[in-house]
């Protein structure tokens, strides 16, 4: 029986590493091609005895180089994460984030459709593309209305809209995703949660018990699920999701960035405060999202399965482990 064979954008960030690893955990054999504009930071030989991977530096800009990587793997399934995903950095480079996010996918499916390519491809979307909403609209469903607020969220709901083009008029296998914040291990200190755990650390790290950190607004309410539960959810809609069809990945729980502080306090054992830095405040931010997973649970039987408690656990570990290399 043949390999299943994936490819992934975006290849070198922390989902994919963990969706690598998630693929080394099953039963089954698979080929991997990982395509990024950066190098992996991580070792992919220690996946080598069950997954053959080969890695290329590809921009995706470049649909010369893209196709050639196409047309010499032919994948089974496509997992697209590229893209510029700091809401943030969007803020500060609207043009770029939006022309890079956008294009890089037109590149990709217009490719796919220039070749005649089957692959079942995974587009991940954002539950920024939501926008403002009341209380009374939670939890956030598939079918609500989007009202995109950020340079960011507007960029995921052009992909979006782009791939129901592509899957009504091209008959392109395009399964899509509303991912909320999702965290875990690996994760970049420029994201929010691995930015207070590390400043956290530092205090901890210095001597001292208690200590003050600079933020932006941590009333906000956020819907945080465990990067390992996300790769889960990506795996089983690549393999079994319907075409055209958006999932909201997410843990139907909604949580105040206080209470993350709080939480990492407790876990290593430091008295913290916070101090808002009107730097760190983005001019227009969501103030709650709370999403509903009821569509992805039914079709799917997919459910998150690890607590919040325990992915900051692991994300304090992970960081204080990397500290003492």
């Amino acid at each position: 029986m043949n390999s299943k064979k994936f490819l992934i954008t975006g290849f070198s960030g922390f989902v994919g590493r963990h969706f690598l690893q998630y693929l080394y955990e099953r039963p089954e054999s698979f080929e991997v091609c990982g395509i990024d504009i950066k190098e992996p930071a991580f070792d992919c030989s220690i996946y080598a005895d069950k997954i053959n991977i080969r890695f290329k530096k590809v921009n995706l800009l470049n649909s010369d180089e893209l196709k050639t990587v196409l047309t010499e793997f032919v994948p089974d399934y496509i997992l697209h994460l590229a893209s510029f995903s700091s809401v943030a950095y969007s803020w500060q480079h609207p043009e770029d984030c939006f022309v890079n996010n956008t294009n890089i996918f037109l590149n990709l499916t217009s490719a796919l459709k220039e070749a005649g390519m089957a692959s079942r491809v995974l587009s991940i979307g954002s539950s920024e593309e939501y926008g403002n909403v009341s209380k009374e609209q939670l939890p956030l469903r598939e079918d609500m209305h989007l009202t995109p607020v950020s340079p960011y969220a507007v960029a995921r709901v052009s992909q979006e809209m782009l791939s129901k083009v592509f899957v009504d008029h091209y008959h392109l296998n395009i399964i899509l995703t509303r991912s909320f914040n999702h965290i875990g291990p690996w994760q970049d200190e420029r994201f929010v949660v691995p930015s207070f755990i590390r400043r956290i650390l530092n205090i901890k790290d210095s001597g001292a018990k208690a200590g003050i950190i600079e933020t932006g607004d941590t009333t906000i309410i956020r819907d945080f699920v465990d990067v390992r539960d996300v790769v889960r959810a990506y795996y089983l809609l690549l393999t079994e999701g319907t075409p055209g069809e958006i999932y909201n990945i997410c843990s139907g729980k909604g949580i105040p960035l206080s209470d993350i502080i709080e939480i990492v306090g407790t876990i290593t054992e430091t008295d913290i405060r916070t101090k808002v830095n009107p730097e760190f405040v983005r001019p227009d931010d969501n103030r709650i999202i709370i999403g509903s997973n009821d569509k992805i649970a039914k079709e799917l039987n997919w459910k998150p399965e690890i607590s919040l408690e325990d992915t900051l656990r692991d994300m304090v570990a992970e960081m204080e482990t990397v500290s003492n290399e």
